[in-house]
């Protein structure tokens, strides 16, 4: 069976999924079968499995890391928001059911079963387990019923490496008001801490590290330096949503719906020199983009009508009236239609006018559409033309079924597991929609993508060339891992690795 490591946080964001990444990579260099586990995820970024199954995107990052595919297995319990008290409760990589917080906290221990099944499997088939927390195991309101922090560590016989962000402030009250606050078998479970994001002088730093030391009784394992790694973020505190200019020869304005899910469709374009992408939720911040992107969400009606009231819905038909392109993903091409169908209640029941830029009706089914799929992008026209016949890969994740009711063409065919060549989205003009998530990981893609806007624009455009992304991820993983030996004490965590609990 496998030896278990936990990465625990003071705070959402204080860098667990990184760390845990970068743990992953460095086992995997050592020689050791190593795989990623969270047994809890809330996220709207989410991803599809070859067996059709759904998981977060902190753990296929993380498998990524540690050179294997990524399963279900490592992320059983999945938290969609669709609502401000409610999220969609995804199992074993299917949907459970929408439910509100307080009946999944009151159900949320009887997923225990699931949650060490999935755990088992992982440690029957690896050396070493990196095991994420969620948040902070301090919480003390909701220590009871706890599965993903002190709960699961106790379950598993993990030792705890606690991360603290100093980028954020107050990084020594947060790390010993965490340890205080936990009973002491669990204070016990704590076998050192972690300072990440410092920017500075380490020697400056010294003295206070050897007062928590004293303080709290545990080891300071190291300090992270701050480094700008080009890793997949978790959902709403990720940096990249906050970027709103630009200055870039092409403006590419990514809706921010209340509900986004998988932006992580657009990283690879943000990599590109000459493009500029910024995320939008206020009609003072449209300005006038040369491309507009309506990406998916979990929860299209509701966001839509988001759209609608605050005065963005006027924006994005004025763009494309002026025959500026539009590219609608998943939510984002459901609500380009004329009409959104719920006649289950999936969402929010009834039914809602679209925008009305493609002659179709998207009507929302119980079963979820989980697939990975390939197939060829379409002679398609107007600025994207130029991806036109390009081979396509990507996944679907949706609740409800598009028809054309007009003569649009169709963006792409595709195949999907066990199913015969499939139309998929629509395109007319400029306007384009699809359902496939993850269009822009094919480097072809995504460089005759920004060539196509360049050369709209009058620039030249034939010098742009995407890096294939998986070449790039390996690249970050490792210099990742490289910043990890060189900041933490990387024998110690091979001691408390076999020390265990």
């Amino acid at each position: 069976m496998a030896k278990p490591i936990m990465i625990q946080g003071t705070m959402s964001n204080a860098g667990k999924s990184v760390i845990a990444a970068g743990l992953c990579r460095i086992f995997h260099q050592d020689g050791y079968r190593v795989a990623p586990f969270k047994s809890q995820n809330m996220a709207l970024n989410s991803y599809i499995t070859k067996d059709g199954l759904e998981m977060g995107r902190a753990q296929v990052m993380q498998a990524q890391a540690a050179g294997i595919e990524p399963t279900v297995s490592m992320n059983p319990i999945l938290l969609k928001p669709s609502s401000d008290v409610g999220s969609q409760v995804i199992v074993n990589g299917k949907v459970l059911g929408n439910m509100r917080a307080v009946d999944y906290f009151r159900k949320k221990k009887s997923l225990i079963p699931d949650i060490l099944n999935a755990y088992q499997i992982l440690s029957s088939q690896n050396d070493i387990v990196v095991i994420e927390g969620a948040g902070s195991p301090a919480e003390i309101n909701l220590k009871a019923d706890d599965i993903v922090n002190m709960g699961l560590a106790k379950l598993v016989h993990a030792p705890v490496l606690l991360v603290g962000d100093i980028d954020r402030g107050g990084v020594f009250a947060s790390l010993y008001g965490t340890v205080k606050l936990l009973e002491p078998e669990e204070q016990e479970l704590i076998k050192g801490l972690i300072i990440n994001k410092f920017r500075g002088d380490v020697e400056i730093l010294r003295p206070g590290l050897t007062m928590m030391e004293q303080l709290c009784g545990k080891q300071v394992l190291g300090v992270v330096p701050y480094a700008p790694l080009d890793l997949e973020d978790e959902d709403s505190l990720s940096t990249r949503l906050q970027a709103t200019k630009t200055d870039a020869l092409v403006d590419i304005a990514v809706i921010r719906f209340p509900h986004i899910s998988n932006f992580t469709d657009f990283n690879p374009l943000q990599s590109l020199d000459g493009i500029g992408v910024r995320y939008v939720s206020e009609a003072s911040q449209f300005g006038f983009p040369d491309f507009v992107i309506l990406p998916g969400t979990k929860n299209t009606m509701g966001d839509l009508k988001w759209l609608r009231q605050n005065g963005m819905e006027s924006l994005v038909l004025k763009h494309a009236a002026a025959g500026k392109g539009v590219l609608g993903i998943c939510g984002g091409y459901q609500m380009m239609g004329r009409l959104l169908e719920d006649p289950h209640g999936v969402e929010e029941g009834g039914s809602l006018r679209g925008l009305g830029l493609f002659d179709t009706k998207t009507v929302f089914s119980q079963e979820k559409v989980r697939t990975q799929a390939a197939g060829t992008i379409g002679a398609i026209p107007g600025i994207l033309s130029g991806i036109s016949n390009l081979p396509v890969e990507g996944y679907e994740i949706h609740m409800g079924d598009t028809v054309h009711l007009g003569g649009e063409a169709v963006f792409s065919t595709v195949s999907v597991p066990g199913c015969e060549q499939k139309r998929d989205g629509c395109c007319q003009g400029n306007l384009y929609g699809t359902y496939l998530h993850g269009l822009f990981e094919s480097g072809d893609i995504t460089s005759a993508f920004a060539k196509s806007l360049l050369q709209e624009k009058g620039f030249d455009g034939k010098e742009v060339r995407a890096m294939d992304i998986v070449q790039l991820r390996e690249q970050e993983y490792d210099k990742l891992a490289d910043i990890l030996r060189k900041s933490l004490d990387m024998e110690k965590i091979y001691h408390i690795l076999e020390a265990g609990a």
